[in-house]
């Protein structure tokens, strides 16, 4: 099933973008660290000759290519907490094309979509109610407790690209030469961390749970040295649902454990996450290691394996997007969405 609306979506898939406004707000965004995804996008889809059309009417969607995250570095005052600027913004943007254009009116947006990684992006929708309401939000920070709509919006990995290539030495140990249980290092932020901290740091030699990998570990052990050497990577979520350290852990065929009640993962309209990950409901983590100990071999080697598959649905490929990416992959998702929605 899926490989078939894959095939149509390659055949038929064809997106109009707005031509409006000016960089570094519009047309360009982060290509590197935590909201790389955002800027990825926006280049690789400003770059398409396969999917992108000039021609409106044979435009299944319209791309509103404003950078969430670029507004944010350039509008936002330190310390402020003051979001207005941001959402002043797109709310003028998407005003102006509305006024210019028919299109927006002729669906009430819902044929339109934004791409954002920053932990913001749907507060920021928050100023045009259409855009809220009815325009498609391909974020990270997925949450369906917040204004995520699961039936509609899209949900954006949170990829974490360190240099301006792809990442190497992908990968982990086998499964025999993993001397950990779990692992996690990482800011104390947010409902879940603090938990997570207060029940397994420094509470079994099993659990490798930190803040900071201690500096005479580190040496030794690196941040990505530790996933590889661990069964299980603990993905809890920090101020926002989503963290990078999902995707991490795929790369590095550490099974990952996500704990963030009401985070909608990507891509799950046809990945089934329960065949290669854990997901932990946030009140459970005092039973965490039982949890991870009942699981039979059987099922963790099962898991693990299937790391190897899904691997190739996260990789952005920086000289052209290759079949099954995660170019790809978004814009399948944005397919069904709006196959749904006709």
């Amino acid at each position: 099933m899926f490989a078939k609306s894959y095939e149509l979506m390659e055949r038929m898939l064809k997106i109009y973008i707005y031509k409006e406004g000016v960089r570094p707000l519009v047309h360009i965004g982060p290509t590197i660290g935590i909201y790389a995804s955002e800027g990825r996008f926006i280049h690789q889809l400003e770059s398409s000759k396969v999917f992108v059309t000039g021609d409106h009417h044979k435009a299944h969607l319209f791309f509103m290519p404003y950078s969430v995250t670029n507004a944010v570095r350039r509008l936002y005052v330190q310390n402020s907490h003051d979001m207005q600027p941001i959402t002043r913004f797109i709310t003028t943007y998407v005003s102006e094309i509305s006024m210019k254009y028919p299109y927006w009116n002729q669906s009430g947006g819902a044929d339109h979509f934004f791409v954002s990684c920053h932990d913001w992006a749907l507060a920021t929708s928050r100023g045009h109610k259409e855009l809220r309401q009815n325009a498609i939000k391909v974020v990270c920070n997925a949450d369906a407790e917040q204004d995520f709509v699961v039936s509609k919006d899209v949900s954006l990995p949170e990829i974490t690209l360190r240099a301006a290539k792809p990442p190497t030495k992908l990968g982990g140990l086998p499964i025999r030469k993993r001397p950990y249980l779990a692992f996690f290092a990482g800011q104390v932020v947010g409902r879940v961390r603090p938990l997570l901290l207060q029940h397994w740091h420094n509470k079994d030699p099993d659990m490798k749970i930190y803040e900071h990998i201690p500096s005479n570990v580190s040496k030794k052990t690196s941040y990505i040295r530790h996933m590889k050497m661990s069964k299980y990577c603990i993905c809890p979520m920090g101020h926002e649902v989503n963290s990078p350290r999902i995707v991490e852990a795929i790369y590095y065929d550490c099974v990952p454990v996500i704990i963030a009640d009401n985070f909608m993962l990507p891509f799950g309209e046809v990945l089934d996450w329960q065949a290669f990950s854990i997901t932990l409901e946030e009140r459970n983590i005092p039973q965490l290691k039982r949890i991870l100990v009942s699981i039979p071999e059987t099922n963790y080697t099962s898991m693990q394996s299937r790391l190897k598959h899904v691997r190739k649905h996260f990789l952005w490929h920086f000289r052209s997007p290759v079949k099954y990416d995660v170019f790809h992959m978004i814009l399948h998702s944005l397919w069904l969405r709006r196959l749904a929605s006709l």
